[in-house]
């Protein structure tokens, strides 16, 4: 049986003895001690931010919400494909600024234009309005870039990780049919798939690593409105067919979101949509939010996703 990192052992110990006390004195969680806690959390323990060649912000304008994004192209002279990254935060935490070192890394490793997305978060914007930005900039991304004079090539591939990696997946399941909107690849990273909660690895895994049982619940809560169909807004149960992009998988094994990673996986081979998954065993959710305690799991995983996306 696997046991958690050594890496991430100490870390976690003590996170669990601040959770227990905060439970024992009945703190409120609220969605500004949640962002704080997640853009806290990343600035300690992702400290190298490598430099890209050219970063700049932008607004989309899609006919409705203008969303700010901001551009991170590692290569201004050269032609590249482009890369919509939606961020981790369970729909209510989480933004451009939290994740600008994490999207510097993923423009190194693959090569391509990112654009990371300022898309609306619950409680205060609830389904599906985030995910109607998230969709809307993958149609109308291309005319800011050339406002912005960037070299691209129009293949679009869409990363995500956590709560952004159930939107990359919703946005890729919603453009199969749409001839307009071709997505050539995804990368999900321990992403959420289904918002009814059905599988083994929330409760085995639902306590004492980071991502807890009861706090999935509360953001959900939070993100869905009365009466909202759940199980038909999630990814893993909104159809998986042949015309689904290419995708990577990023799982870890002491996860609560694993078990229905690997559902979506067993989907895909039966749809026979090419994939290819990457688990490590003794890694949490969010590591790549922690990469100071593991460097190599997270080394491996940029590599994996720019090996990908280069392909």
């Amino acid at each position: 049986m696997s046991t958690v990192n050594p890496g991430l052992r100490p870390w976690l110990d003590n996170l669990n003895q601040l959770m227990d006390a905060a439970r024992a004195s009945h703190a409120t969680a609220t969605p500004v001690n949640v962002r704080e806690a997640l853009a806290n959390m990343t600035a300690a323990l992702v400290s190298e931010r490598p430099d890209t060649a050219w970063v700049g912000d932008a607004m989309v304008d899609t006919g409705a919400y203008p969303v700010p994004v901001r551009l991170y192209d590692p290569a201004p002279e050269k032609e590249k494909p482009v890369c919509l990254f939606f961020h981790g935060g369970g729909h209510m935490a989480g933004s451009i600024t939290v994740y600008d070192p994490i999207c510097r890394k993923l423009a190194r490793a693959s090569g391509q234009l990112v654009v990371s997305v300022e898309y609306r978060l619950a409680p205060e914007c609830p389904y599906p309005l985030g995910l109607e930005d998230c969709l809307a900039v993958a149609r109308h991304i291309w005319p800011t870039l050339e406002h912005k004079q960037r070299k691209v090539r129009r293949r679009l591939a869409l990363v995500g990780d956590s709560g952004g990696g159930t939107l990359a997946a919703s946005v890729s399941a919603l453009a199969r049919d749409d001839d307009a909107l071709h997505i050539d690849k995804q990368v999900l990273i321990y992403p959420s798939l289904d918002y009814a909660l059905e599988h083994p690895s929330i409760h085995e895994n639902g306590r004492g690593y980071l991502l807890e049982e009861e706090r999935i619940h509360w953001y959900f809560d939070a993100y869905f409105k009365p009466g909202d169909d759940r199980r038909a807004a999630s990814p893993l149960h909104m159809g998986v067919n042949e015309r689904l992009p290419e995708t990577l998988m990023v799982t870890a094994g002491f996860c609560p979101l694993r078990d229905e990673a690997l559902a979506y996986l067993e989907r895909l081979d039966q749809a026979r949509v090419p994939n290819q998954h990457l688990h490590l065993d003794d890694m949490i959710h969010a590591y790549l939010n922690l990469e100071d305690l593991v460097p190599e799991a997270c080394a491996q995983t940029y590599r994996a996703i720019g090996g990908f996306l280069r392909g």
